[in-house]
């Protein structure tokens, strides 16, 4: 896109390596991409350390911040959704960050500035990988108790991680968390039909907020944003369904915050299938919220900073 302060192909060649001891700061293009999308709270926030870099996880080069307040009560992982990135959540970020907390967040594979195909995965085990990957370079370098957010796909990555031996979250909050998408049975079946002939499928946007900047943002000024759905990520999911509903359920706190106008996800079905895995779950529903929460309008972020407080207190 014409006139962007950031070139992503220069600040990928200029990053450095991800010290999770000392985590680099970012040259001129790093520090352009920050303020582009409204993540340089360290401008803000003069004793606010704002890492950034890179880890190699996977089979991926991704990219990884960190935010760290001076006597930082703990520290919360954010993990985005499908076709988002870091720099799409400086709501979540800033409201841990002005609560205290540090903060550590990294793209996707195939997301943001990470490599890989745009919104492509072959197994979600991969994202399992990745965030396994940061949390053990994170491990005595950041401050505890260790919390999360996820939203959509990023709450599906933290759900399979805290039904797996040792988790290493205290509390969890989940954004319109995905198990199964609006119109799964229909999608599997078209699926299944044209996956063998069709690799990507356009990419429509949609209404999935209340907030008419951030939906104008997304469609036509951000440049990390992908223009195409991934049917190989279709078909992962489609493998990675089955999987997820055949965990066996944990008694640990978790919260939920879903919206009723949400026409992304299947939330009904999902709830339920939450709630069977996480039997001390507690819901937040929002009427009138879409989808994607993280960027909802100021009266819902609002509500889910009350959450974070709830939850993270």
């Amino acid at each position: 896109m014409e006139g962007m302060p950031f070139q992503p192909v220069l600040l990928q060649q200029g990053w450095a390596p991800f010290d999770w001891a000392q985590p680099p700061r970012g040259d001129a293009q790093a520090q352009a991409y920050f303020g582009y999308y409204g993540i340089d709270f360290e401008q803000r926030q003069p004793q606010l350390e704002h890492g950034f870099g890179y880890v190699d996880a996977a089979g991926f080069r991704i990219a990884v911040h960190s935010w760290r307040p001076p006597s930082a009560r703990g520290t919360v992982w954010v993990v985005h959704g499908y076709f988002d990135h870091v720099g799409l959540y400086r709501h979540v970020i800033g409201a841990l960050l002005a609560a205290g907390w540090a903060v550590v967040a990294f793209d996707l594979p195939g997301h943001g500035l990470s490599s890989g195909a745009r919104a492509v995965i072959t197994d979600f085990d991969l994202y399992q990988q990745v965030l396994n990957h940061c949390l053990a370079g994170a491990a005595g370098h950041f401050p505890g108790p260790w919390h999360a957010v996820g939203q959509s796909t990023g709450g599906a990555i933290l759900m399979q991680r805290l039904l797996a031996p040792d988790d290493p979250f205290d509390q969890v909050v989940l954004l319109a968390p995905l198990v199964r998408p609006l119109g799964y049975r229909t999608a599997s079946w078209l699926h299944r039909l044209v996956g063998p002939f069709r690799r990507f499928i356009r990419r429509v946007f949609t209404a999935n907020s209340n907030d008419p900047e951030f939906l104008h943002f997304l469609a036509e000024l951000d440049p990390l944003q992908p223009r195409a759905i991934s049917v190989q990520w279709f078909g992962a999911l489609r493998r990675w369904v089955p999987r997820f509903e055949a965990l066996t359920p944990v008694a640990r706190p978790l919260w939920l915050v879903q919206g009723d106008m949400d026409d992304t996800v299947d939330w009904r079905y999902n709830l339920a299938m939450v709630e069977t895995k996480f039997p001390a779950l507690k819901v937040v529903m929002l009427e009138g919220a879409r989808h994607q929460l993280a960027n909802e309008s100021e009266r819902y972020r609002a509500r889910i900073r009350q959450v974070f407080h709830d939850a993270f207190a």
